[in-house]
């Protein structure tokens, strides 16, 4: 709309209209310009699927986004429809790919509720209800819709391996996912699971007390998983950390006034936010929280303050952060309480991480209502959600919010070495001319198709945000990339205390400790994103030779000290 406003100013001058005429055009386009513009790309009707549940979409290396909804498809063992995993395009063709409960007894799953998940192997990863004991499962589908069933939960004992996963996956970097069951484990009231990509599942923790986590897991730049519990035992509702070991602790109690039943994402700040689905102190219709990873929780809006909740209720589904820094997300009730039974649609929000929040769009029932599912910003910048119930057939929509933020790239992982092969979504990558990461350029690039592409890690990048040069301009990553340090060689391989040893690597940039066999060295320089000089220090033992940066360490053969 931009470049519009400047051609026709420059269109009128050029034809000798007056100033006071240019800017009273000016003006008028600016005022006439919307803020936003609401679509409802796709309503379901039961033969596509009905409503979408508590699932966020995910967009795939072709450019589309997927879902599931939880009732709906054409099941031969589920005749009412036991919902299924779907497709649809950026402009709202949708089609199904895998109608859930195929096989006798739904052994591969059944109502879907928490969305799917892009894997580094580029399938989709999920779970569900159903299952071979009837207690939900994991599952890996493609693309084109072949699924396979990775676990059944409850195939042992008392659901000691837990049961009912409530709460989607999460890859982490280790390339394991991770999620959680509402109930099942050792004490019967969930569990944190984790589950290789071949099947192999694990319990971390069981839960006691009535805890019932239901809001899925995040890693955040530490390495650790953040999650929630909704249950109201013991504590009621809270916000905890868990250990890749499986050490759990709990960093906030809410008490009976505030449930989370959604999960946390990390901000660009390094805190952590998220949202209660009712409770607070004056009211029951939720909060949007952040917390800190120590523990210290600040409460950044209260929903149902501004009359008759016109700016919204029970926030079921988690947030987002879009590349504005802005966090967005939905509530499933309020708005317009004239509607939907005098409870309100639902709505869409924006909230700025201090707090201010401003209502983008409130549901009428017609475009959608009960938006209990969490919001995606696609490449293209546009948002995407589901509504769980209205529009033109009753069972739920599909819709986009355009909110005038840019086309960008995202990146599958967002960490790794020298050598790594990083996965790139996006759009316009056809005759891409260049990658960098941070200041370092890739030098072997695949474009696979116009929405997707791959670039090797190259020894010179450096922790930063990512830039693609396509023919139509620079696009930039939403998340940093943060490069792990490596170390290849290292010379001379042995010495006295004393000696300058020069290690070659990469990812050195902003080192903060080396080590001779575990003992700090006192000098040392960085030389380059590729070298460091190292003394070696008094006390120095015979050992491995370590550098710490940032990002993480790296440790490299033997170094002998004479």
């Amino acid at each position: 709309m931009t470049g519009l406003k400047t051609r026709l100013f420059n269109l009128l001058r050029l034809f000798g209209i007056s100033s006071a005429f240019l800017f009273a055009v000016w003006l008028a386009l600016v005022v006439a310009a919307p803020a936003q513009t609401f679509h409802t790309l796709a309503n379901f009707d039961g033969t596509n699927g009905a409503a979408p549940g508590s699932m966020y979409p995910v967009q795939g290396r072709d450019g589309n986004l997927y879902g599931t909804t939880r009732l709906g498809g054409n099941a031969p063992y589920c005749p009412s429809g036991c919902g299924t995993a779907f497709k649809i395009t950026p402009v709202g063709m949708v089609s199904t790919i895998y109608d859930f409960c195929t096989l006798p007894g739904c052994d591969d799953g059944s109502l879907p509720n928490t969305g799917l998940i892009l894997a580094a192997d580029g399938n989709f990863y999920g779970t569900g209800p159903g299952g071979a004991h009837e207690y939900g499962t994991v599952f890996r589908i493609t693309s084109d819709g072949t699924l396979t069933t990775l676990h059944s939960f409850c195939s042992q004992a008392s659901c000691a391996d837990g049961a009912q996963p409530e709460g989607g996956l999460l890859q982490a970097t280790d390339g394991n996912f991770y999620g959680v069951t509402g109930i099942g484990g050792a004490y019967g009231w969930g569990t944190v699971f984790k589950i290789t990509p071949t099947g192999k599942s694990t319990i971390l923790y069981s839960f006691a007390n009535g805890a019932y986590p239901i809001g899925g897991l995040v890693q955040a730049s530490d390495g650790n998983l953040y999650g929630t519990t909704y249950g109201c035992g013991s504590p009621c509702g809270s916000v905890f950390k868990i250990t890749a070991s499986g050490k759990l602790t709990t960093l906030y109690a809410f008490g009976v006034e505030a449930l989370p039943a959604s999960p946390l994402i990390q901000g660009t700040d390094g805190n952590l936010y998220g949202t209660t689905s009712e409770g607070a102190v004056t009211n029951f219709d939720g909060t949007v929280f952040r917390i800190t990873r120590t523990g210290k929780l600040t409460t950044l809006y209260t929903f149902c303050t501004q009359g008759i909740c016109t700016d919204g209720a029970t926030p079921w589904a988690g947030l987002i952060q879009a590349t504005d820094g802005n966090l967005y997300g939905t509530t499933a009730s309020g708005g317009n309480t004239a509607l939907c039974g005098g409870q309100g649609c639902g709505t869409i929000f924006r909230i700025t991480p201090a707090g201010t929040l401003t209502t983008l769009h409130s549901f009428n029932g017609d475009d959608g209502a009960g938006p209990g599912g969490g919001l995606l910003q696609a490449t293209n910048g546009t948002l995407y959600g589901t509504t769980s119930s209205g529009g033109s057939q009753g069972g739920g929509t599909f819709y986009s919010l355009d909110v005038g933020l840019n086309p960008f790239v995202k990146l599958v992982t967002t960490q790794g070495k020298a050598g790594q092969v990083v996965e790139i979504l996006g759009q316009g990558f056809t005759g891409t001319t260049s990658v960098m990461f941070g200041t370092g350029s890739a030098s072997v690039i695949t474009i696979v198709s116009d929405t997707y592409m791959t670039a090797k890690l190259p020894a010179t990048a450096t922790t930063g945000y990512v830039t693609v040069t396509t023919p139509s301009g620079t696009l930039t990553s939403s998340q940093a990339f943060k490069v792990l340090p490596a170390i290849t060689s290292f010379t001379p391989t042995s010495g006295p205390v004393g000696t300058k040893v020069t290690i070659t690597g990469s990812g050195f940039i902003g080192a903060t400790k080396v080590t001779f066999g575990g003992v700090k060295a006192i000098s040392y320089t960085v030389d380059s994103v590729t070298q460091i000089t190292a003394t070696v220090p008094p006390g120095a033992k015979t050992g491995n030779i370590a550098v710490t940066t940032p990002a993480g360490g790296a440790g490299k053969g033997t170094f002998s000290v004479i």
